[in-house]
């Protein structure tokens, strides 16, 4: 995990850079794709996503190494070969992963929140789920544990055919010309996120697009159907915490409501969006029917709440580094309890985004938290062997934190929080 925890160090301000970088371009090319608290909560969700992983919260059903250790049988050996193979196995998995997710009722849960924007970006591509908590890809590896892959060789490529999932998440890149019969690109990942009926769960692909061509998912995307992007059920929200556990809530109230017990089995299971039939007459959903005129969740915000949950962001993905820059010296229960305090802000903040009533209680004991617990140490983690001061703009921005929960809360109040759908 430290291991990984380095690589997030670099990895996390490089592709902040790049949607940085799209932003930028999207303003002088007067083609901006970009919204403020869009990119917040997408980015914010990216940050639940690395502090979930980096402390390794899953329950690994089974483990890579072990298919390996009973299943194979043979052994690659040439090194280029072993790579290759690897990638490939790596990208098939993936694929039926990605299926899955979108097919399956439970699945679909650990899959939403990258779904979930209303844009479609670079930053969208790091909204990635804290949901997924029982660790089962591997049973998708068994043919690389056949074909005895060696279990470092798939740990290294894993984070490196993750991240390079990242680019085509853009708008600003049209069709590729022979590319398209082979790799997954921005056109065909537009067409993956869109809610236009032509387009639903198609493009499932992950680097190579054969797979979608070989099991009848590709879809090109059309000029006479412009893609639209979010999920038919809409959010509704900017914080990202709740977004990763919608579909499950909503898979647990009609499992409790529905009087079939067959159906309280076999709700989990079913394909995505299936309902009971008693339970989906009495509790109806929001779903989106006309993908051209639906009202996108922009509740009305000011400049200095855009501002503040911009500088919240920024703090938060500062403390986010130097618990990674600090991994080791910080130790695993002071890593869980910083994670705690890193969902604590993305939680408060996003709500305060929302508009919702309760999100100053939520911010006030954030900030009182974090002073106490300065105050007790007379430190943050370690900050003030690197910076004298640390500790101290650290208690700064609790205080802060705390008055701006007040703020935005009692000063703004023409500002009334959304209603949300149920």
């Amino acid at each position: 995990m430290e291991t990984y925890a380095t690589a997030l160090l670099y990895a996390t301000p490089f592709f902040l850079g790049l949607v940085l970088f799209e932003i930028l371009y999207g303003h002088f090319a007067k083609n901006q794709k970009h919204t403020i608290m869009d990119t917040v909560s997408s980015l914010s969700s990216g940050l639940t996503n690395v502090v979930k992983d980096s402390l390794g919260l899953v329950v690994i059903l089974v483990s890579y190494p072990f298919l390996l250790e009973h299943l194979a049988l043979t052994e690659i050996k040439a090194t280029w070969l072993v790579w290759v193979v690897a990638f490939i196995t790596l990208d098939f998995a993936g694929y039926w992963n990605h299926r899955l997710s979108h097919h399956i009722n439970f699945f679909w849960n650990q899959h939403v929140i990258h779904h979930s924007s209303e844009e479609f970006n670079l930053a969208c591509a790091l909204r990635q789920p804290i949901s997924n908590l029982l660790g089962y890809f591997a049973l998708l590896l068994i043919p690389a544990a056949l074909l005895g892959v060696p279990h470092k060789v798939i740990a290294v490529l894993a984070p490196i055919h993750l991240f390079a999932q990242f680019w085509y998440h853009t708008q600003h890149i049209g069709k590729m010309g022979w590319l398209e019969y082979v790799i997954v690109t921005p056109s065909q990942h537009r067409v993956h996120h869109a809610i236009n009926p032509e387009y639903i769960d198609k493009n499932l692909g992950q680097i190579f697009c054969i797979w979608d061509r070989m099991f009848g998912t590709f879809q090109e995307e059309l000029d006479e159907v412009p893609p639209q992007y979010g999920v038919l059920k809409p959010a509704q929200t900017w914080n990202p915490i709740i977004i990763n556990f919608q579909h499950v809530w909503r898979l647990i109230q009609d499992a409790w409501r529905t009087k079939s017990y067959w159906d309280k089995l076999r709700i989990w299971f079913m394909p995505t969006g299936w309902r009971p039939s008693d339970v989906k007459e009495k509790y109806p959903v929001q779903i989106i029917e006309d993908v051209y005129n639906f009202k996108k969740y922009k509740p009305e915000t000011s400049k200095a709440l855009k501002g503040y949950s911009i500088f919240q962001l920024v703090v938060t993905t500062a403390m986010l580094l130097f618990m990674f820059y600090n991994y080791a010296e910080i130790g695993f229960e002071g890593l869980l309890l910083f994670g705690a305090f890193v969902f604590w802000s993305v939680y408060g903040y996003t709500t305060l985004m929302d508009r919702a009533k309760y999100a100053v209680w939520i911010e006030v004991l954030r900030g009182m938290a974090g002073l106490v617990f300065i105050f007790m140490t007379k430190d943050w983690f370690g900050l003030n062997a690197y910076w004298s001061i640390g500790s101290y703009l650290v208690a700064l921005y609790f205080f802060i934190t705390a008055f701006g929960g007040i703020y935005f809360t009692y000063f703004e109040k023409s500002y009334a929080a959304p209603k949300l759908a149920s």
